[in-house]
Formats: C-alpha cells, structure tokens, sequence
C-alpha cells in the first residue's frame, strides 16, 4: 500500500490537490508540520466562528476562505519559521495587519511558534475582510 502522507513542499508546507470544501483543508490541516497542526486548527476555528457559513477550499497548496458571490478573503501558508496569513484585501482593513506585500492590496500576519495571538483583533479582521469584496479566481 502507498505512503497517502501528503509532501512537504519548501518551508513544510503541506502538497494537497487542489479541491472545494472543508475536506480538503482539514486534510491541509492535518498534514501541517510540529506546532504549526495546531496553529491551523486554531486559525481555521477562528474563521470559522469569525465568519459563519465561511466557504473553503485549497488552492496552490493554501486553504483559502471566501464568501459566496464575494471572493476569497484569506488563506494562510507554512513557511519553515512562520505561518503566513494573507489578507487579500488587507489594505482595507483597520488597523492594517502589520506585513506589506508588494501587492498594494494584500496584507499579511505572521505567525511564529510560541507567538501570543491576539485573537480579538485577528477575529475583527477577518470580520472586515469577509464583508468586502474579496479576491476572484478561476477554479
């Protein structure tokens, strides 16, 4: 029988074919390395309280989270010291989350191992961020 544990790509962040609903990001989730499993089933608890009825799905190895007829909003990203939060509409946001990007657009958080997360506030953000228009892809 084959090894089914998903690759870890540079940073260990966890290869998962692109796919709609939870399965596959709770399958993301799952396969996230050390500290960073239960910093993803944190985060996606906290989307999921943060915006009810959150529509999920994992696109270029990152669970992504949206809002019917509105756009995907966030996702999130292993990286070898760091999980990377992307807000795709995060200029928007107030108080802008603290990381630019090169995409005016785009602001990110970054979450370090041990890091206190002020759940308040990310909860207020992913509020804003899911009531605006947020990032059309293709599927």
């Amino acid at each position: 029988m084959a090894d089914k544990t998903p690759k870890l790509l540079s940073g260990g962040n966890p290869q998962i074919p692109k796919g709609d609903g939870d399965a596959p990001v709770q399958a993301y989730i799952a396969a996230m390395p050390g500290w960073k499993r239960a910093a993803g089933e944190r985060l996606d608890a906290l989307i999921e309280r943060a915006v009810p009825g959150v529509q999920k799905a994992v696109r270029w190895n990152s669970p992504f989270y949206g809002v019917e007829g509105k756009g995907w909003f966030a996702s999130f990203h292993c990286f070898t010291r760091y999980i990377k939060i992307t807000f795709f509409k995060g200029a928007a946001l107030d108080p802008l989350p603290p990381v630019a990007s090169k995409d005016v657009d785009v602001r990110y958080l970054h979450i370090h191992e041990g890091e206190d997360i002020d759940e308040d506030r990310l909860a207020r953000w992913l509020k804003q961020a899911a009531a605006i228009p947020g990032w059309i892809t293709g599927r």
